[in-house]
Formats: structure tokens, sequence, C-alpha cells
């Protein structure tokens, strides 16, 4: 992520994040939060990337079992 350069302004500076979201109906019905998602924001002009990733099962198990 070093090379990392904002396409809309150009800006090199970026803040990481993530957040967490519920796919298919299953999770949508218990509230199971199975998918995850990394976020690039540019800190100039707030352009942002969003990257799918992978979860980990055992989060998954412990978010349907603390709803």
């Amino acid at each position: 992520m070093s090379e990392w350069r904002c396409t809309k302004c150009g800006n090199t500076e970026f803040e990481r994040d993530q957040f967490q979201a519920t796919g298919g109906n299953f999770a949508k019905i218990f509230d199971v939060q199975n998918k995850k998602f990394i976020t690039i924001s540019c800190t100039k002009c707030g352009y942002t990337e969003i990257y799918k990733t992978t979860t980990d099962t055992g989060m998954n198990i412990l978010d349907f079992f603390t709803n």
C-alpha cells in the first residue's frame, strides 16, 4: 500500500479502516455480519475505495451468539 495514489486528486496519503456487513438470507435473518471489507480513504479529498476480504469463521460464530 505504500505506492497508493488517489485516482481523483493524486494524493498519496490515506487512512485505512474496515467494516462488516450482513449478506445472504440466513445472515440477514440472524443479523450475522459475515462480509468483511477494507476501506482506503484519501486524506485530502475523501475518495474511498472498498476491498472485499475474508472473514474469520470463529468471529462469525461469535457474532451469531452475541446478537
